[in-house]
């Protein structure tokens, strides 16, 4: 475990309701993000906007860290950077000793641009090019395989480079204790083992024990750690638990059959949080009583534990990849109310779209909205929150309001992760600021799209222009 470079406790203001240990209804009834009221941070930045919590994120990520330090004697977090891949979030990351999970070059670059330890970094995918290859064994990056013949491409880099790459493997695991466990349909129908099967993801056993074989005859390759990832497919910590025994049955097996038993396990990202009010897909499913990251941290360690101590293995270090978990509650997405639609029912219509909070759309993700002005102020009339696209662009479906009207502004809670990361632009919609609040500051971190960045991107052939341009010729 990296220690922090920002010991000071965190002091999370007195808000009247509480959204969060830094989130709440201010003094004057207003929502605010800790001690900046957020109409005043639309006021200077413009809408629609995303706004980020310091505080919020860094007590976010104490929280999984003294949750299973507390059990367990050697553990890394290591932040999913695709959740929240701004460069000042990951700068907040490496001050908090967090490592990080990249997927692809980009965010591997971006991780090394903001000076992140490269060994605390793993590169996951399932198809990775020369490239990104390249570049985490130039930086020493730890490389989990996802493919049968990414060993020998890593080896002939490597050998190309005249150094030692690290590399995992990441695990096919059987999972046949969740054979009959439902879970979260994000990834499929299916019992949480169907899930784990139907997707791309891990190599099998025998796949991995010829990984294994292999890697050890190569003198330009060195052996780290097992991965598996079991993702947002339940939140309850048992299923964690009988993944991460698993991951030691297999390091078993790995030690049968090869020698090699791995020094470190990575038990991926997943993790969940839940909130008083609702929060999470399918409507609600993480209320307020969802595990907290003890709760994740005490399952999951004792069964890495009980079955390391029935195989005779050693306690590996142990590595967990939290995404959401850390960045979600740390974030709310604001948008302006335009027109407001009375007929079969209500339509409140904000400049926030799908576009931005797309698992609104596409994993009927439950975020929950409150009014910015007089926040508490109690509901008069349920209402559709939709955007402005060509679509039906559902931000939030029958949702008890109170009175809006053109020019008002509306929050969207635990919207930190996985939005201004997936954000798209359909209709050529220009992708939001976001700004970052510090205590009683904010500062912009990601600035707002101009129609230069959309339309730049695009060349007309010359034969279209001299067509389009012809001037027609006289009789």
């Amino acid at each position: 475990m990296h220690a922090p470079q920002s010991p000071a406790p965190l002091r999370p203001p007195s808000y009247s309701t509480t959204f969060g240990d830094f989130i709440g209804i201010g003094a004057n009834g207003n929502l605010w993000v800790d001690g900046c009221d957020v109409a005043d941070i639309v006021a200077a930045h413009g809408s629609p906007l995303f706004i980020i919590s310091e505080n919020q994120l860094r007590q976010n990520y104490r929280s999984f860290r003294d949750a299973f330090a507390a059990v367990y004697p050697d553990v890394e977090i290591l932040f999913a950077n695709k959740s929240n891949n701004g460069l000042a979030i990951r700068h907040i990351m490496n001050q908090e000793g967090a490592g990080g999970d990249c997927f692809g070059a980009q965010e591997m670059y971006m991780a090394l641009l903001a000076g992140t330890d490269p060994a605390t970094l793993v590169l996951n995918g399932s198809n990775k090019q020369d490239d990104e290859l390249e570049m985490a064994i130039a930086n020493g990056l730890c490389i989990n395989i996802d493919a049968e013949d990414e060993l020998d491409r890593i080896a002939a880099i490597a050998d190309r480079l005249g150094t030692v790459a690290n590399i995992g493997i990441r695990l096919k695991l059987d999972l046949e204790p969740l054979r009959d466990r439902m879970g979260v349909a994000m990834h499929g129908p299916g019992s949480l083992k169907q899930q784990s099967d139907s997707t791309k993801w891990g190599m099998t056993r025998e796949q991995t024990a010829d990984i294994v074989r292999r890697a050890l005859a190569m003198p330009s390759v060195r052996l780290q750690e097992t991965h598996f990832h079991l993702s947002r497919m339940s939140n309850e910590p048992g299923d964690f638990a009988v993944m991460a025994r698993e991951m030691i049955t297999w390091s078993g097996y790995l030690r049968d059959a090869t020698g090699w038993t791995p020094p470190t396990i990575d038990i991926g990202g997943g993790w969940t949080f839940g909130k008083w009010y609702g929060t999470g897909p399918n409507r609600q499913i993480d209320g307020p009583d969802a595990p907290k990251p003890a709760d994740y941290a005490n399952a999951v360690c004792a069964a890495i534990k009980d079955e390391a101590e029935k195989l005779g293995l050693p306690l590996p270090k142990l590595r967990l990849e939290p995404g959401r978990a850390l960045s979600g509650p740390a974030g709310v997405a604001v948008g302006r109310v335009g027109a407001v639609k009375r007929g079969a029912k209500t339509w409140v219509n904000l400049d926030l779209s799908t576009n931005h909070l797309s698992w609104a759309a596409v994993l009927d993700w439950y975020y929950h909205a409150v009014r910015v002005h007089d926040a508490g102020a109690p509901a008069s009339e349920t209402v559709d929150l939709v955007g402005p696209l060509c679509n039906s662009d559902e931000l939030g479906a029958h949702r008890p309001m109170p009175a809006l009207a053109r020019g008002d502004l509306v929050a969207f809670l635990d919207a930190g992760g996985y939005t201004e990361s997936a954000a798209a632009r359909y209709n050529a919609q220009l992708l939001p600021a976001t700004v970052l609040v510090s205590g009683n500051r904010h500062a912009l971190i990601t600035e707002r799209e101009q129609l230069k960045d959309v339309a730049g991107r695009f060349r007309v052939p010359p034969h279209l222009l001299a067509a389009s341009f012809a001037r027609p010729v006289a009789a």
